[in-house]
């Protein structure tokens, strides 16, 4: 039975750590005329281990190649939960233009929920 009890452990830390999610709220300057987007290629970069945080989904903002009209309120990103030892962070959008979404230096908290202004 002990057997039983450890396997069973390890499957509910494996199903717990899979179900981690980090949320970024970002705001956006109030220009009326201003329209964004998100790119899958957004990701949150830890520091020291260089390990990228992959973008899950997205709330009130289209992905490329469409363009949302910037309505003041925001976007919200939800990403892959990040590593427990990871105490640093960057979100970075890569893609092929300039003008990505880029916030550096970003210091990880007990909730993993950040506001961002970009």
């Amino acid at each position: 039975m002990p057997e039983t009890l450890t396997e069973t452990k390890t499957e509910v830390k494996t199903l717990e750590s899979e179900e981690r999610q980090t949320i970024v709220h970002c705001s956006i300057g109030d220009n009326d005329d201003y329209a964004y987007r998100i790119w899958p290629s957004t990701f949150l970069v830890e520091h020291g281990t260089g390990r990228r945080a992959k973008l899950v989904t997205a709330y009130n903002i289209s992905f490329a190649p469409q363009w949302t009209i910037n309505d003041g309120k925001g976007f919200t990103l939800i990403f892959e939960g990040l590593s427990k030892g990871c105490a640093k962070f960057d979100l970075k959008e890569i893609i092929p233009q300039d003008g990505g979404f880029e916030v550096l230096n970003i210091p990880r908290n007990n909730m993993d929920v950040y506001q961002v202004n970009f």
